[in-house]
């Protein structure tokens, strides 16, 4: 069984097909956050730190951490920027970390502060990409999260995308790194654009774990950008990304709706025995007054969508 073992100094966790799904809070991230962009760049970390202790109570496994603050000169603004929120978040929390940077130098610096274990997000299967970061995954002995384009930018078909997956994991292997250090992001397609974009994305799931035997995340509200209501269609495709295969995926777990869709997958799939997170998490709810959405409290609220915003600019950065 696939097992990819993440861990931060003291606290080690495993994505794969037989573990509780893998929640990466994408909260802290400044793409499409003017204000939290402005205030890191001013060397304010507060929603930072708040953003963090959020997404923890909320459930998260993971925090994903990402500085991309400017597109003008993130060589040098980056890599000092990421170690700074780094060794923040490490100070507030022991859940394990994803470093988030499409600049070699920033994820250089930060595999250098972060501790334990951490993941990379991450790799293309652009040739120059591989070059440059795979040498730090293998140094360091680190997972990373493998994006389904190349040089000719991102397919629409599926076929093509898992090619793209194929080639990367084999690259990987030509450097020492093991599948089970590679967790592929599929990329997906926004719904409202594309009517099979679901089904696409499940039966490339399906082939990613039948075949190249992968962990697999993704940016979780990609699918609903543009449509209304959007954590509705969010919290329906939890459970079926998960059962086509799906481990992880970066998302907000400030999201009660969404929350509740991953226990519920999670209670169905039979990797929360017993039904344990779920009654702990669950036993003294009250159902909702007419019209509210029936959750626990579960830290505060923000905008969806980030994620795909974050992943174009990362898709298109040199």
């Amino acid at each position: 069984m696939t097992r990819t073992v993440v861990a931060s100094a003291t606290k080690e966790i495993i994505i794969g097909f037989d573990q509780p799904f893998c929640v990466i809070g994408e909260r802290i991230n400044p793409t499409g956050r003017k204000k939290l962009a402005a205030e890191m760049v001013q060397g304010n970390f507060e929603t930072v730190k708040a953003d963090a202790l959020a997404q923890v109570a909320a459930g998260a496994t993971m925090l994903d951490i990402n500085a991309g603050v400017t597109a003008v000169n993130p060589n040098e603004t980056e890599p000092p920027l990421l170690v700074k929120t780094l060794e923040i978040v490490q100070g507030l929390t022991d859940i394990p970390l994803s470093i988030d940077s499409s600049v070699t130098e920033a994820i250089k610096a930060g595999l250098e502060t972060a501790k334990g274990r951490p993941l990379v997000n991450s790799v293309t299967g652009e040739e120059e990409k591989l070059e440059a970061i795979l040498p730090l995954i293998k140094k360091y002995d680190v997972p990373v999260v493998a994006i389904s384009n190349d040089e000719t930018g991102i397919s629409e078909d599926p076929d093509v995308r898992f090619a793209v997956a194929k080639k990367i994991v084999e690259r990987a292997a030509d450097f020492g790194i093991p599948a089970h250090d590679i967790v592929v992001d599929p990329l997906v397609m926004p719904i409202g654009a594309m009517g099979t974009a679901g089904l696409q994305v499940f039966k490339l799931l399906r082939r990613l774990r039948d075949e190249l035997k992968v962990n697999t995340t993704c940016g979780l509200s990609n699918v609903s950008f543009g449509l209304p209501h959007r954590h509705g269609i969010n919290a329906g495709f939890i459970p079926m990304v998960i059962g086509a295969g799906m481990t992880s995926a970066i998302m907000n777990p400030c999201r009660p709706q969404e929350m509740e869709a991953v226990r519920a997958a999670n209670v169905l799939n039979g990797t929360d025995p017993n039904c344990q997170e779920w009654i702990m998490t669950y036993r003294d709810h009250k159902p909702a007054a007419a019209g509210a959405t029936a959750a626990p409290a579960e830290g505060g609220a923000s905008s969806g969508g980030r994620r795909r915003g974050g992943r174009a600019a990362r898709l298109s950065a040199g």
